[in-house]
């Protein structure tokens, strides 16, 4: 194609920009059907210009026959040509970028001129944009009364990229990234698999992006685009059978015309083609089906969730896009998977960003953020969306009447959802109890206790039976009336089968289903202690059963033609929830609202039942993990269920029992490394874990702690010895505030602090900390944003230290500049044995001062100039450093600029020096005759 010739280039002369790029159009166009129909229908052609461009046989003569007479017609005829163009975006797909590039702008005449598509496909992608666009603009908030606009309130969320052993290896910061190929694990699988806790923005974000499809904004290759909730699934019968078109036209968006020709074309284009599937994890196969066989034929019938994996794995469809969503914990064969993403809620910024948008006012803006900076937890419960979205309503609520949140620091999940359950009692317009003199919780709950249990036990009842879609019946069944329903926990969510125009329900989200299945345990006095603890003990014990509430059992369709186990069904998310709820509502603050509701006798018996399986549950789940004794510790790597168990302790804010929890953890050095460790649990590990008096190390690498959580963990630092915070969002304020603590006790043997954001700023915070506590030997700082200056500050602590033994610093940016101080910093270091300055922009003139520094140096054993600039120049002044040296033992200059030349340096050097073992060389730019004379010294590496 030529060089673009825009408009203004062209004089505005819409007709010179044709006749410029005349060969390009008539290469490009395929279809001359809609541009006549439309040039028709606004009176620019006439039905004899028509019969003569048809006469023509060959697309190519058509288009040459339609700008002769456009070039005729002049300029009025030549910008609707255009606006057809620009308007059958469907059709003409390929036109839009040139459009943008030669500046077409519609005047205002042809704003309102329509454009008519008779194409089938084209008429269905049309109609499927704009069912979309219908359907995503609005966000339900607060109630069903409330509507937002999307684009007022979507805030981006934190999105992780993760390798196939559950490494974070980078983020996505645009939408259109999830399916590009970055990070992507099988080349062969096409379904990108994005999990996350409950409440952090999976289903909105899947809104957002059909939203930013619907308007021609995101994936301008996907033609076709497909939304299913899982839960659709749950609403077949055991006999139903279903079909790939069935499921694209009648569970979806039906073609007007000629869908035979529609779904051809969806065929033959499967590239065009996405789905979004949310809710993975919320599938109900009541047994294991087996014998199911592979489904390739999109017109045969076969059960449909076994539709559903063929789709997932590419027997059906193969080549379209998929982007299935789940809850942490579910396992996707990687063999199902191209690329894992974890969606971890809002950063810092993500949340002053949503703060603005929910916030108009400044001076609220303001207030909000005091709150949440001086309450950790209050701000780390912020970072997952749907709570934030929580406390910023109830914060506006009370705002408006009594002018302060009502929260303390020791603040619960169970207390902003009792919070947020009087909000919604007190914004009902029949009951308003926010005007009365004698407005309280206690009396709003007592008004509405009738309504509360009816919701609770219908909320109880659907989780037993994993019925998360409620039909009118059942809502009939339940005795909920129109005004429950106006209360805004429960919403319409439509119809899912077609059959009628009955409407279906479901909970606002899991959690409050989950609250309310908890509030119906606890007060329901007709359920016994018995009953109570086989609810939610059968699906959690060790030795799990099958119970009455986690009767879900998940499959999967494995390539051997039958269902099997290869997919992973974590424990209930809503069963983890209702017992963190019941924690809550029975601490210590809640108990007298809930005795004031139910009997205290039938409460205090609930409380022992449940105290006790918290207990048992705890001490059986350490007891079985293996614990390794090493170097003096003994190590213990919990699993993610340990978190949840300290969870429900702190939930229950029962001094008392944390000391017992404290009492069963035996091992002095945990390790929570990829646990799903959030800042909203940090309050929680802490209040366990302060009660433990010795000595205690934690592993609590990629994980998602942040500044937050580094905050609410303070109170554990005076017993620390070792702490391990890598890849965890950890800021320069995060560091202040632990480095400020660190230095009071001055005992911490090992600090991690790899891939996180630290920058200059925080590495000043770190070398402070170096020069006044001595007990350090061990950090780890590598992959941040550091450069010369804040490289330099941390060498200078490192050269008074007398203790320091080990320190990464790889992957940052302190350049020569930085090498030279850590050259100064080692000259004469008496403890340090391992030094990584890998990936760092040292050329060879840094590397020089280095290797003079370790001619002098007697106790560095390991140096790593992985990923620099080092070139020959700089192999020589390590051969000189060689022959003198007697203590270094491996030296990695692999991944550089050395050529064989260097080499040679390198290679004469060794013959004298017995200390050296291992010289790594790979990734060079050495010849493979070389090579070959090389590696017959085994110390070298190549």
């Amino acid at each position: 194609m030529e060089p673009t010739v825009t408009l203004q280039q062209c004089s505005s002369s819409y007709l010179n920009l044709l006749a410029v790029h005349r060969v390009d159009l008539v290469n490009g166009i395929k279809n001359t059907d809609c541009i006549l129909d439309n040039l028709l229908l606004s009176g620019y052609f006439t039905s004899e210009d028509a019969e003569f461009v048809q006469q023509s046989v060959t697309r190519h003569e058509k288009v040459r026959k339609i700008l002769d007479i456009i070039t005729a017609k002049g300029e009025e005829c030549a910008e609707c040509f255009l606006f057809v163009l620009h308007s059958a975006k469907e059709i003409y797909s390929d036109f839009q970028p040139w459009l943008k590039e030669v500046h077409f702008n519609l005047s205002d005449h042809m704003l309102r001129e329509p454009v008519l598509i008779a194409d089938s496909v084209s008429q269905y992608i049309v109609k499927l944009r704009g069912a979309l666009e219908q359907d995503t603009k609005f966000t339900s908030s607060y109630t069903q009364k409330e509507d937002i606009l999307l684009d007022n309130i979507y805030t981006e969320t934190l999105m992780e990229l993760i390798n196939e052993v559950n490494e974070t290896i980078g983020t996505i910061s645009h939408l259109e990234d999830l399916f590009s190929d970055n990070g992507v694990i099988n080349e062969d699988a096409e379904t990108v698999f994005l999990t996350g806790d409950a409440g952090v923005g999976k289903t909105v974000l899947l809104q957002r992006l059909q939203n930013l499809w619907s308007k021609g904004e995101l994936c301008a290759d996907v033609k076709f685009f497909f939304k299913f909730r899982c839960r659709l699934f749950n609403s077949f019968k055991e006999e139903d059978m279903l079909s790939l078109r069935d499921l694209l036209f009648k569970y979806n968006c039906y073609p007007d015309q000629d869908a035979d020709r529609v779904f051809s074309y969806i065929q033959q284009h499967p590239a065009t083609v996405l789905f979004t599937l949310d809710g993975f994890d919320e599938i109900n196969v009541d047994s294991v089906l087996h014998d199911i066989p592979d489904i390739s034929s999109p017109f045969e019938p076969t059960s449909p969730v076994a539709l559903l994996l063929n789709l997932l794995r590419g027997k059906l469809l193969k080549g379209s896009k998929k982007l299935l969503t789940a809850r942490t914990g579910t396992i996707l064969p990687l063999r199902m998977v191209r690329k894992r993403v974890v969606l971890k809620g809002f950063s810092k910024e993500h949340l002053l960003g949503y703060l603005k948008k929910f916030f108009k006012n400044k001076a609220d803006q303001a207030l909000v953020l005091t709150q949440l900076e001086a309450n950790p937890h209050l701000g780390s419960l912020c970072s997952v969306p749907l709570f934030c979205w929580i406390i910023f309503k109830c914060y506006e609520h009370f705002h408006s009447t009594i002018h302060s949140l009502p929260m303390s620091c020791s603040i619960t999940l169970t207390d902003i959802y009792l919070i947020m359950v009087e909000v919604f009692l007190n914004h009902n317009p029949q009951h308003n109890l926010q005007k009365s003199n004698h407005r309280s919780q206690l009396n709003a709950f007592h008004s509405w206790k009738d309504t509360l249990m009816r919701i609770g036990k219908l909320a109880l009842k659907g989780i037993k039976n994993s019925d998360f879609v409620l039909s009118q019946e059942k809502i009939e069944a339940a005795k909920i009336c129109k005004e429950d329903l106006q209360l805004g926990f429960i919403k319409i969510v439509g119809q899912y089968n077609g059959r009628g125009n009955q409407s279906t329900y479901e909970y606002n989200h899991l959690t409050i289903q989950s609250f309310f299945a908890a509030f119906s345990l606890l007060l329901n006095d007709e359920i016994s202690p018995q009953e109570f603890l086989e609810s939610f003990s059968s699906g959690s014990a060790p030795a799990p059963s099958t119970g009455t509430i986690n009767k879900l059992v998940f499959a999967f369709l494995s390539p051997k033609r039958h269902f099997s186990t290869n997919v992973k069904k974590p424990l209930s998310e809503s069963l983890q929830f209702i017992l963190l709820f019941l924690c809550g509502l029975m601490s210590d603050a809640n108990i007298d609202l809930m005795q004031s509701l139910a009997s205290p006798a039938a409460l205090k018996r609930k409380q022992a039942v449940l105290t006790s399986y918290l207990f048992r549950s705890l001490k059986v789940h350490l007891q079985s993990l293996p614990q390794l004794d090493l170097e003096g510790n003994c190590r213990v790597h919990v699993l993610p269920r340990f978190i949840w168990l300290i969870r429900y302790i702190f939930e229950m804010q029962n001094e008392a029992a944390a000391k017992v929890a404290a009492k069963y953890i035996s091992a002095d050095y945990i390790k929570m490394n990829f646990c799903n460790v959030s800042s909203v649990d940090c309050n929680a590990l802490a209040f366990t874990l302060k009660h433990i008096q010795k000595p205690l190390a934690l592993e609590m690498d990629n994980n998602n702690i942040n500044h937050y959580g580094v905050e609410q963990l303070t109170c554990c630092f005076s017993q620390l010895t070792v702490l391990r915070l890598s890849v965890n969002q950890i800021t320069d304020h995060g560091v202040h505030i632990l480095v400020e603590e660190l230095k009071k006790y001055q005992q911490i043997r090992i600090l991690g602090l790899y891939r996180n954001y630290i920058s200059d700023v925080g590495a000043r915070d770190v070398a402070d900390l170096i020069s006044v506590c001595p007990s350090l030997i061990h950090l780890r700082m590598g992959k941040n944003m550091i450069t010369h200056k804040g490289g330099t500050c941390l060498a200078k602590a490192i050269q008074k230290s007398k203790t320091m033994e080990d320190v990464g610093f790889w992957g940052n940016q302190m350049g020569d500049r930085g090498a030279e101080a850590f050259a100064e910093a080692i000259k004469d270091h008496q403890s340090l044995k391992n030094l990584s300055l890998a990936a760092n922009l040292i050329s060879s003139r840094g590397s020089q001062h280095l290797a003079q520094a370790l001619c002098k140096n007697n106790s560095l054993r390991i140096l790593w100039l992985t990923q620099n600039d080092l070139d020959d120049e700089a192999t020589e002044s390590f051969g000189e450093m060689l022959r003198v040296n007697s203590t270094l033992e491996k030296l990695w200059l692999n991944e550089n600029r050395i050529t064989s030349r260097g080499v040679a340096h390198l290679w004469q050097s060794l013959r004298g020096n017995t200390t050296v073992n291992e010289i790594c060389l790979k990734d060079n730019q050495i010849l493979p005759d070389d090579v070959q004379q090389l590696v017959k010294d085994k110390r070298v590496i190549i």
